[in-house]
């Protein structure tokens, strides 16, 4: 969204021009009272109007990210505006930055260390930010060199300096700060740019620069130059005397862990090796002397913008306060060494570099009378539509410009229809609105505000003489722009096409189709009579070796059972696997059979089709305050599609915690309710309902939805009440736990029943469950990872979604394990509270929650703390809960009652005591309480170092510990979790089974048996056979064919050097499943690592080949004695005949085999084989 055109009108503005005119003199101090909505909008007319630098200084972090996401929107030049992060660690605490916080940090040094004076740089910051010390800018610009398309340039000398400036060689470039490098083929990736750039070079000559999108690793836009800016504000150069500067600390009464890590950094830092946490040691990589911060990268003509200056002033006392404590705590622990140098800059020092400067004082209260701008705050409508449309019009009619920017955009421009004017929804305003024009846009601003005409502030003309008014949500509907989310997305790690499977290393359990489960030993290279040729190798019992080729890599799959279950190995030769895999397919056809036959009962009840979405269920949706997701917007489709249809609907939405399943659930019982019928939704705890019973009256506010809460929050009399409402359909969505199912709650016309965690319900509920989903919808949510093989077998006979893909702006949460102490405790807790945030902190035990309070008023006396637990009264609990989401306590003592769905996004602490002591599922259920906005989140897991921790204890807590990516409840590290998912939607029974084969071909068994049971139900309908049927992408490697040609293929280590990603390209490979695929992968290969040499162009052709061959049902495609042999699985006579009749004596063709010329006979041998199998597949 751009509101750029907008700015001319303040500009126009007198009041405005003489600002700028003041501006204009040289350090001159400039109080100026500014209505706060209005803020983003002066400041994007400054940047506009000013030829230098502007940084804008707020006291928080909040403040700042919320400045920024408005400034975005009204700059012309959203691009030039940056944001200096903070470090994440505390003042003195050895701990590693955010690679966003780096990120973030190095764009606005490069930016005002190198930027035109056309088009200064607008910087958004905090007084931490600025405290913090950084690389001197003559330091810095020494880094900063340009890349021209045409030059000529040294790799060799190109690489150092790039290490030198804090660049890592990797493999894969998917983050800043790296670069690699494929034979004319370089990648890197600017800190300071969005995305990476890609050098193509013909000998030492820059043939082209473009910039590539790292999730696909494909080419995009040229460039002609690129600046390259540092990647480190540590100057890596200077490494060896800043370790000779630490080595002469006295680490005498430093904990010998901690000593420990000094005298590694000391090692590496004499190396000049980087390594995560170099930021510590800034201090001293530069002498106090030269000491810098970003105020020292500003030109003279560079204005300062104070968004509080006492404020900003009080913080940094505090901060400068705070700092000494926390040396003092750190140095009493033994975690840091005695008279470490000053890590930040006082608010003396920080003052007298900003009195240099011209700098703009918002609410300065030291001035009587301030000059003011021509700003009024827009009046509220609380929701009243029809109001809002009847003064746009009457301000329109009056000649104001009214811009209204709103996410109901589509709901007002249909308002405004229904009086005949028309105003389609933009995006975008560039030029100025003509007088009485009225414009619509979708998006999102904190608050609007009125500017007036001709400078005058009489109220009396409010509001029909207004030169510009701004609408927004707030003024609308009384809706609060969400908290700011991460704005710079293009920091976020992304992954790259490949990075699904790096779940295969060396020393894995692996089961390979057709021989059992091995260990996997690695890529080999061997000699079989030709060149050499990759091989992965397994080992089997006794030692016994296979060699598998790499394009053969789909039939091994990683070994996975329930509670990491370790496997016999089995031998080579027997009957030993066949066997196995023979009782398993025995099992999976049992329980196929099973749930086909719950499905076709289903089928045949006839229940409420739901009709078309209304107007008013896009608008609902028009109001999510945030982006959906691509498997968010899914499964919404997928649940309304269900709910159209006459069976009633039975599906499962799958989803990691905080991944949007709530949206879901909420658009689906709008709909519900939109056609008359009454929603019930079923919570494991009273505390669950209480939040969803807010979240739904919020959303559901504009709207005559009646929503009530059933639970034991409410009386004996206000439950009686709403069982009777309940009764005569006064309510339309009810919210509640286990007491919705009570036989004395009666519906009038129940039409959906959304359930949160059915595992968490007992028997007896479940039975009342089964009972109702013979009559309504049902839709169930569950945040137990589900394994995506399974998914995939299920689909046929289960209706499931699953939501794997985070909100955009999410931040994987930051987990550490530690032993409790009361420093880190406390450490913790004011990291938290210092960004404005709150804080969980969960001990599972009632008796003994109070005391446990108590130590933490004594620890953290500045914070407020609360306590909850599941045995307090109801009034009690909701009231503690309540205070807390609102802010009223810094710190919520609580037992697992948060477990389950809790969201309170300023909440980004989480420390779990004795998390030895919880299971892991419970764990990470838990963690997902935090990280639910975009702030960066932390969890602690605190065990009691005087105990000594089961085995089964510390392999739990470094699971948890591993497992901290987003959606990590996908990965290997969780893969328990998933087999307690598939557990509860297939049966214990079926546990035995999955550890015999593995969870990867149960799945495919499970797919194929599906298949084979829906074909026979089909068929016995039809009293005859049909024909072949599209393959199941989980059973396809079933009926994969072996595939033995006289063709060197594989990827050259001269081509890709990194054997690890080697090994995951030639899993992407086995996993491709058409030829648009193969050609897709063909173009970024090419894209990525140049030229295919001819083992690849090898490997890519045999793909083909097995694709071709899987089409015709074939079993083998091999040389045999000169020729090419196709075995196809089953006989057929037509088959022989058709061949032998279209290509005569190229093709010769028995029952069941068809033979072509092999390489000595026909050159062409390759494209007549994929033109036979291709003209096959057709017939």
């Amino acid at each position: 969204m751009n509101l750029s055109g907008l700015l001319a009108f303040l500009d126009q503005t007198p009041e405005f021009q003489a600002l700028l005119s003041r501006l204009a003199k040289p350090r001159v101090t400039e109080p100026l009272q500014v209505l706060d909505a209005a803020r983003p909008f002066v400041l994007a007319a400054l940047q506009q109007k000013r030829n230098a630098p502007i940084v804008v200084v707020t006291a928080r972090t909040e403040r700042a990210k919320q400045l920024w996401a408005d400034l975005i929107s009204w700059s012309a030049q959203p691009e030039r505006v940056f944001f200096f992060a903070e470090p994440d660690p505390l003042l003195y605490e050895r701990m590693p930055w955010a690679t966003e916080t780096i990120s973030l940090r190095l764009a606005a040094l490069s930016a005002l260390s190198t930027s035109a004076p056309s088009r200064p740089p607008l910087v958004i910051t905090t007084m931490r930010a600025l405290m913090t010390r950084t690389a001197p800018r003559e330091d810095f610009q020494r880094g900063v060199f340009v890349l021209r398309r045409g030059e000529n340039l040294s790799l060799a000398n190109m690489f150092r300096a790039w290490t030198t400036l804090g660049y890592e060689h990797a493999p894969v470039v998917d983050m800043p700060g790296l670069f690699s490098r494929r034979g004319g083929i370089v990648d890197i990736w600017l800190p300071s740019r969005p995305s990476p750039i890609r050098i193509e070079l013909v000998g030492d000559e820059i043939e082209t620069l473009r910039e590539f999108d790292p999730a696909t690793q494909r080419s995009g836009n040229a460039v002609e130059t690129l600046v390259i800016t540092p990647a480190s504000e540590a100057d890596i150069s200077r490494a060896p005397q800043v370790a000779e500067a630490v080595r002469k600390l006295d680490l005498a009464n430093v904990h010998p862990v901690a000593a420990n890590g000094f005298r590694q950094d000391i090692e590496q830092l004499e190396n000049k090796q980087r390594f995560r946490g170099i930021e510590f040691y800034l201090p001293y990589f530069y002498a106090e002397s030269h000491a810098a911060t970003l105020l020292d990268y500003l030109p003279e003509n560079a204005l300062i913008v104070a968004d509080d200056w006492q404020e900003l002033e009080a913080i940094t006392e505090q901060f400068e306060q705070q700092a000494q404590q926390v040396r003092q705590d750190l140095e009493a622990r033994g975690e840091i060494p005695q008279n470490l140098l000053r890590p930040y800059f006082s608010w003396a020092e920080l003052r007298d570099k900003m009195l240099q400067h011209s700098r703009l004082l918002f609410d300065y209260r030291g001035v009587e009378e301030a000059p003011e701008l021509p700003f009024l705050p827009g009046e509220r409508f609380g929701g009243q539509v029809k109001r809002v449309v009847d003064e746009m019009m009457h301000q329109r009619a009056d000649g104001a410009r009214v811009v209204a920017v709103t996410r109901q955009a589509e709901r007002i421009s249909d308002l405004l229809r229904e009086r005949d004017f028309f105003a389609k929804p933009k995006t975008e305003i560039l030029h100025p609105p003509e007088a009485g024009q009225l414009v619509l846009l979708q998006g999102a601003l904190t608050e609007g505000f009125v500017l007036k005409d001709e400078g005058t502030l009489d109220l009396s003309l409010i509001p029909h003489s207004s030169s510009l008014v701004i609408l927004t949500d707030a003024e609308i509907f009384g809706w609060s722009r969400p908290k700011p989310r991460r704005i710079a997305t293009q920091y976020a790690r992304t992954q790259s096409p490949e990075a699904f499977f790096a779940d295969l290393a060396e020393g894995d359990y692996v089961v390979h189709i057709d021989h059992g489960i091995g260990v996997f030993k690695g890529l080999e290279k061997l000699d079989f009579g030709g060149p050499d040729t990759e091989y992965l190798q397994i080992e089997y019992a006794h030692g016994d070796k296979l060699y598998v080729p790499v394009h053969q890599l789909d039939r091994l799959s990683r070994y996975v059972a329930p509670g990491g279950h370790k496997p016999t190995l089995h031998r080579l030769g027997t009957a030993e696997w066949a066997q196995v895999k023979e009782r398993t397919k025995k099992a999976v056809a049992d329980i196929a059979k099973e749930l086909l036959e719950l499905y076709a009962t289903r089928e045949i009840i006839s229940g409420h089709a739901f009709s078309d979405d209304t107007q008013w269920q896009h608008e609902l949706e028009a109001s999510f305050p945030y982006v959906e997701t691509p498997d968010q917007l899914t499964a919404i489709d997928q649940v309304k599609r269900d709910m159209m249809q006459t069976r009633p609907m039975d599906r499962l939405v799958v989803g990691d915690v905080g991944y949007g399943k709530t949206e879901v659930a909420l658009r689906a019982a709008f709909k519900a309710v939109m056609d008359g019928k009454q929603v019930a939704i079923l919570v494991p705890t009273t505390v669950l309902a209480q939040q969803h019973f807010n979240t739904f009256k919020e959303r559901l506010a504009p709207f005559p939805v009646v929503v009530e809460m059933l639970s034991r929050f409410r009386s004996d009399k206000e439950q009686d009440a709403i069982i009777e409402k309940l009764a005569n359909g006064a309510i339309d969505i009810v919210i509640g736990t286990h007491r919705i199912l009570s036989q004395d709650v009666v519906f009038k016309d129940l039409g959906l029943m959304i359930v949160d965690e059915e595992q968490r319900f007992g028997v007896q509920h479940k039975e009342r469950l089964k009972q109702l989903r013979a009559h309504v919808d049902v839709l169930t949510l569950t945040a137990t990872p589900i394994p995506r093989t399974l998914y995939l077998s299920l689909s046929g006979a289960r209706d499931m979604s699953t939501i794997e893909t985070p909100p955009d702006e999410r931040l994987p949460i930051r987990t550490y394990v530690a032993a409790y102490e009361e420093g880190l405790v406390r450490d913790a807790i004011l990291r938290e509270l210092d960004r404005g945030g709150q804080v969980f902190f969960v001990h599972n035990r009632v008796q003994g929650i109070g005391i446990v309070a108590d130590q933490l008023r004594k620890l953290v006396p500045e914070a407020h703390i609360g306590i909850g637990h599941g045995q307090m009264p109801e009034d009690q609990l909701e009231q503690v809960m309540s205070e807390f989401a609102a802010g009223k306590y810094d710190v919520l003592v609580c037992t697992t009652i948060i477990e389950s769905g809790i969201d309170i996004p300023n909440a980004n602490t989480i420390i779990i005591n004795n998390a030895d002591k919880f299971g892991l599922a419970q764990l990470y259920q838990l963690r997902g309480r935090v990280g639910r906005s975009a702030a960066r989140a932390y969890a602690y897991f605190l065990y009691d170092k005087r105990l000594n921790l089961s085995d089964e204890a510390r392999s739990r807590l470094q699971t948890i510990a591993e497992a901290s990516e987003l959606g990590a409840g996908f990965q290997v590290a969780m893969r328990d979790l998933e087999i307690r998912g598939a557990g509860e939607i297939l049966g214990a029974r079926q546990s035995g089974h999955i550890a015999a084969v593995g969870l990867d071909l149960y799945s495919r068994l499970l797919a194929g048996a599906i298949q084979d049971a829906r074909a026979a139900s089909e068929n016995k309908e039809r009293g005859g056979t049909n024909g072949q049927r599209g393959v199941n992408p989980a059973q396809r490697i079933l009926n994969a064919p072996s595939i033995d040609l006289p063709l060197v293929s594989q990827i050259p280590e001269t081509y890709v050097t990194d054997n690890a990603l080697r090994l995951r390209l030639y899993r992407r490979l086995a996993d491709v499943n058409d030829d648009s695929q193969v050609a897709e992968v063909t173009r970024e290969f090419q894209e990525r690592f140049g030229p295919l040499p001819e083992e690849v162009e090898n490997l890519l052709y045999l793909l083909r080949v097995k694709l071709a061959a899987t089409r015709v049902n074939a079993a083998t495609v091999a040389l045999d004695d000169g020729r090419i042999m196709v075995r196809f699985r089953e006989e057929d006579a037509t088959r022989m005949e058709r061949l032998n009749k279209k290509f005569g004596q190229r093709v010769r063709a028995s029952r069941d085999r068809m033979w072509l010329a092999g390489p000595e006979l026909d050159k062409q041998w390759r494209e007549h084989l994929l033109d036979v199998l291709g003209w096959l597949a057709h017939k």
